[in-house]
C-alpha cells in the first residue's frame, strides 16, 4: 500500500507542504534501545536477514522476501517516497550497533481531520523484547507534537492478539472488529481497529511524569 495524504479539495496547499517538509528530513527519534532513523540501500542485508522469514509476514499486507533483490526494492521505494515527502516510513535501528530490525511509519495521513494510521513490523528473533512497544512509544511525540495531529489508528488481525496488547499498553483503546475487511495472504482477515487520541496520550504522559 502506497503511503498517502488524505485532505479536502479546498485544503491549503501550505499544510500539504508543511507535512512534506517535514517528512523530507526526518529527524532522528531517540528510544531507550532503539533509534527510529532514514532507511538507507545499505540495510538490504539486515532487512533481507528477516524479511525472507515467512512467520515474519504472516500478518502483514507484504510477501516473504525471496531475495535480497526484494529487500533493496521495498527499500528503494521507501526512500523514494520519504524523499518527495510522502507520509513516512522510519527504520527502527538498534542503539548498540545501528542496525535495522524493522520498520515503523504512517500508512496514511487525513490533514483536514489531524488524523492517520500507523504500522511497523519487526525482526521475529527479537520478539517479546518490548521493542515494538518502545518503537511506536518513540514515534508518538513526533505524531503529536511535531505533526500536530489529534487521532492515530491501527489495526492487526485478530489472529496476532500480541500486537493488540502492545497497542492497550500504550493507551489506546479498541473501537471494533471489521469482519472481513482485509484480504491477507489468501484469506479474508478480521481486523481489529484501535484508536489513541491526543487529548489521552497528554494525560497519560503527565500521569507518567508526576509519579516518576
Amino acid at each position: 500500500m502506497d503511503m498517502i495524504f488524505l485532505r479536502d479539495k479546498n485544503h491549503e496547499a501550505s499544510q500539504d507542504e508543511r507535512f512534506r517538509s517535514i517528512f523530507r528530513e526526518l529527524p532522528v527519534l531517540q528510544g531507550e534501545r532503539i533509534i527510529l532513523r532514514t532507511p538507507f540501500m545499505h540495510d538490504a542485508g539486515d532487512f533481507y536477514s528477516f524479511a525472507r522469514d515467512e512467520e515474519n509476514c504472516r500478518y502483514v499486507l507484504w510477501d516473504a522476501h525471496q531475495s535480497v533483490s526484494d529487500s533493496r526494492n521495498v527499500l528503494r521505494g521507501i526512500i523514494r517516497r520519504n524523499k518527495i515527502g510522502d507520509p513516512a516510513t522510519f527504520a527502527i535501528a538498534l542503539k548498540s550497533d545501528n542496525r535495522f530490525i524493522g520498520t515503523i511509519g504512517f500508512q496514511w495521513i487525513d490533514i483536514q481531520s489531524c488524523s492517520c494510521e500507523l504500522g511497523y513490523s519487526i525482526a521475529r528473533r527479537l520478539w517479546n523484547r518490548g521493542l515494538g512497544t518502545e518503537a511506536l512509544k518513540t514515534l508518538l511525540p513526533f505524531a503529536f507534537e511535531k505533526l500536530d495531529l489529534n487521532r492515530i489508528e491501527a489495526k492487526h488481525d485478530v489472529l496476532n492478539p500480541a500486537s493488540g496488547k502492545v497497542l492497550l499498553h500504550l493507551g489506546f483503546r479498541q473501537e471494533q472488529i471489521a469482519r472481513s475487511s482485509l484480504s491477507l495472504k489468501g484469506r479474508m482477515a478480521d481486523m481489529a481497529h484501535y484508536v489513541l487520541l491526543k487529548e489521552d496520550w497528554t494525560k497519560s504522559a503527565a500521569v507518567i511524569k508526576g509519579n516518576a
